[in-house]
């Protein structure tokens, strides 16, 4: 099996990764909240396409936070 690929132009993924690096400004590094984003985004391959950008910045979330 294949892992999927996101594109650094995937909407769902760039959308997250911006709101997220400003919530997050001065406790993660854009590369960091880049890399949770992608990793969340991979984590929920089997959401339905339509809750894919709230759920993927959700999950993000919860993670930078939890790393708190």
């Amino acid at each position: 099996m294949q892992a999927s690929v996101h594109p650094p132009s995937d909407p769902t993924v760039r959308g997250a990764v911006e709101r997220l690096t400003a919530e997050f400004a001065g406790r993660f590094p854009h590369d960091l909240v880049d890399h949770v984003v992608r990793g969340s985004r991979r984590d929920l391959d089997a959401v339905p396409a339509a809750a894919l950008p709230e759920m993927v910045e959700r999950l993000a979330r919860q993670r930078l936070i939890d790393d708190l």
